[in-house]
């Protein structure tokens, strides 16, 4: 079982910068994919970027592809996304995942349904 908690989410103003983070206590998260997921209000929650534990890569939605980056520090236990040049568009209530990787997997996961874990969320709101 991983339980997994957010932090650092925020107001900021158009073109700003916010760190997330994510705490995983109860595993390590050696071994497990994870991801960001945000859902504003009225919107189905839709992908960010995820970790996929396979290739050690991170993969991006188009939306914030080149201005979010996700990192991880096994060592913590914790998962960061750094959102860089905030748009409107980008408040949301941001969401951390994780599920244990399978190396048969043949790509990262990308939709909610592929995570077993969620973090309670935490508000980012960006004013123009």
């Amino acid at each position: 079982q991983v339980q997994l908690v957010e932090f650092g989410g925020g107001l900021v103003q158009v073109g700003g910068s916010l760190r997330l983070s994510c705490v995983a206590s109860g595993r390590t998260f050696s071994g497990y994919d994870m991801g960001w997921f945000r859902q504003a209000p009225g919107k189905e929650r839709e992908f960010v970027a995820a970790f996929w534990w396979k290739t050690g890569n991170a993969y991006y939605a188009d939306s914030v592809k080149g201005r979010f980056a996700i990192f991880r520090d096994n060592a913590k236990n914790t998962m960061y996304l750094q959102m860089n040049n905030l748009k409107p568009e980008d408040t949301a209530v941001y969401y951390c995942a994780a599920v244990p990787s399978k190396m048969s997997r043949g790509s990262y996961p990308s939709t909610k349904d592929e995570y077993s874990y969620w973090g309670q969320g935490t508000q980012v709101t960006v004013s123009s």
